[in-house]
């Protein structure tokens, strides 16, 4: 009856917007709410066009034209914003932003994110500080930490922290959250010795005469990370809400949550509390974006059954996305690990400093290869959207694989299954993707710009010369036909999304350790392009694209106003420009 009453509405307001579009503007109709006129609006409509005034009623955009147009909608009780020349666009997306485990990490954890952190003994200090105040045993915990940003261009090691935590456990996620680094006291409550052997999917990493160093990486995390007590569930409501709030000061208005439930393989509790507080938030009327969430997979068939048993009767997005407010997606599956950490699942030997080597290193994938295809089919085979990451070629190429095969046997079309990170595939995964999404509207890159730029030290140093070139190959995706939907991956990254529409376009490293042209220019694309990955084609992954993405008759009326247009700036204006105003269904819900 729900479906129904949902398809009714739907079909009900296609058809006032196809009504509406087709009337002349100057034809009757009641008031707006609220005009914005005077502007410079940047549709991002199928023809690109620019506007210079909206009309907004019932949370919706009833009208885009000139201001004269505009204004013959207005009546006595109409808001009339005057934009004074300032630029809007659609409200910006993020189809790949951690926002409940990352806002948590914002709230509860030390920040060790450059510039506040610089080398290894601005690390120790903070966690001294930390230690100062801490009840005995408390753990001491921080997060954003990158060698590549580091003076001493290195691990932190458990040596490092030991003198500066005295006895309480630390640990200190990198901010790729791939790996981290435990001291002593840790790698004791953790069991952790020379002895340990290394977990399936995880490496502990070791000195010359085989001591753990402290650093865990991939699944070795846990061994340490299990033994941290959990925060309260108030806590989780109170960084979803205050993460809103955020993404509304940088003219966001949605995201996709790519995995709640970190812990669902040891506790499937932990997702499930982190719906519910996504539920109680928007319930107090606190979430002031839109949230296409996805569960995190377990690692077996039989736990991944029991999952999709349980939310696919509530995670349909390509049949109805609910209120369009907060949407259960589908499901998030790892195929292999990080950039940073050198256990992305690739071809040939990962590099060391540009031009070294990691003899025999080529990492490895996250789980068993073909479990990893088993559960892409399963998910499919059970109608729900699913979202791999996977960030080696050899990864890349086996997802793109799996999901060929899953929709050759199965061909169900519309489900958008995407390729998380996506980093450097093969030509041979790129005309396949190309493929899949004419075919059956499948295999969506959802890459992330800034890692050319906020990791990109670390990057650069890793791929190596030739690989760093073929990084987020956009240009390649646009030859191709193929459509991407940009995201920051925070808090690996910082979530504005006007960093990423600039990294699309400059490739430039944060230091600049291997240069700034590390990346090269032949990836690069054009602002217009930018822009639409975190507007309308993120809109599209998120199964919204009729409803939001673009400034059109029909829409929600989610815009973001600027101070700087966005056509006509240098790129570096771009990723210095203010937000003013940001509105959601035609509410303000920031201004500057």
């Amino acid at each position: 009856m729900r479906l129904a009453r949902k398809f009714h509405q739907s079909a009900l307001a296609i058809f006032v917007a196809l009504f509406l579009s087709a009337m002349p503007l100057g034809a009757a109709q009641p008031p707006a709410d609220r005009v914005l006129v005077n502007g410079n609006i940047l549709t991002v409509d199928a023809q690109d066009s620019i506007a210079k005034a909206i009309a907004i009623r019932n949370g919706r955009i009833v009208a885009v034209g000139t201001d004269a147009e505009i204004e013959a909608l207005t009546g006595p009780d109409t808001e009339r914003i005057d934009l004074a020349g300032l630029t809007a666009t659609p409200g910006l997306l993020d189809a790949h932003l951690h926002l409940s485990s990352g806002g948590l990490l914002r709230l509860t954890q030390a920040d060790l994110s450059f510039p506040i952190v610089k080398s290894i003994e601005d690390v120790t200090g903070l966690v001294a500080e930390r230690r100062a105040t801490a009840e005995q045993g408390e753990w001491l915990l921080g997060r954003g930490w990158d060698e590549g940003k580091l003076a001493e261009r290195r691990y932190i090691l458990a040596s490092d922290l030991d003198p500066a935590s005295g006895e309480h456990p630390a640990w200190l996620s990198h901010t790729m959250g791939h790996y981290g680094t435990a001291n002593s006291a840790a790698l004791r409550l953790a069991g952790i010795d020379r002895n340990t052997p290394d977990p399936a999917g995880g490496t502990i990493d070791r000195d010359d005469d085989g001591e753990p160093t402290g650093v865990l990486k991939e699944s070795a995390m846990a061994l340490v990370t299990q033994h941290i007590p959990p925060p309260d569930t108030g806590k989780m409501r109170e960084a979803i809400a205050a993460m809103a709030d955020e993404l509304n000061r940088e003219c966001m208005t949605g995201a996709k949550d790519p995995g709640i439930g970190y812990s669902l393989v040891q506790d499937p509790r932990s997702a499930r509390n982190t719906w519910d507080a996504y539920r109680e938030v928007l319930a107090a009327g606190d979430l002031s974006i839109r949230v296409f969430a996805l569960w995190r997979s377990p690692e077996t068939l039989q736990e991944a059954h029991e999952l999709a048993e349980h939310i696919a009767p509530f995670s349909r997005p390509m049949e109805s996305t609910g209120d369009d407010r907060l949407i259960s997606g589908g499901v998030k599956i790892f195929a292999d690990g990080s950039g940073g950490a050198r256990t992305a699942w690739m071809w040939q030997d990962w590099n060391r400093e540009r031009t070294g080597l990691d003899e025999g290193n080529r990492g490895y994938p996250a789980i068993d290869a073909i479990v990893l295809r088993d559960l892409i089919m399963l998910y499919h085979d059970a109608g729900l959207h699913v979202g791999v990451h996977a960030i080696g070629d050899r990864a890349i190429d086996w997802t793109v694989a799996a999901m060929t095969v899953a929709l050759i046997r199965n061909p169900r079309h519309g489900m958008r299954h995407s390729i998380i990170h996506a980093n450097i595939p093969t030509d041979l995964a790129m005309n396949t993707m190309a493929a899949l999404q004419q075919n059956f509207d499948a295999a969506y890159p959802e890459p992330q710009a800034n890692f050319t730029w906020w990791i990109g030290d670390t990057y650069a140093g890793n791929f190596g010369e030739v690989r760093s070139r073929r990084l987020n190959p956009f240009r390649s995706f646009q030859r191709r036909g193929i459509q991407w939907a940009g995201g920051s991956d925070y808090s690996v990254t910082p979530f504005p999304a006007r960093y990423g529409i600039w990294a699309s376009m400059a490739r430039q490293p944060l230091l600049g350790v291997y240069g700034s042209n590390a990346f090269g220019s032949d990836e690069a694309v054009d602002v217009r392009t930018a822009l639409r990955s975190f507007t309308l084609w993120a809109a599209h992954q998120m199964f919204l694209e009729k409803e939001t993405g673009s400034i059109e008759v029909g829409k929600y009326a989610d815009i973001a106003v600027w101070d700087t247009d966005l056509y006509s700036a240098e790129p570096d204006a771009i990723k210095n420009m203010q937000c003013q105003m940001t509105l959601l269904e035609g509410d303000i819900v920031y201004q500057r």
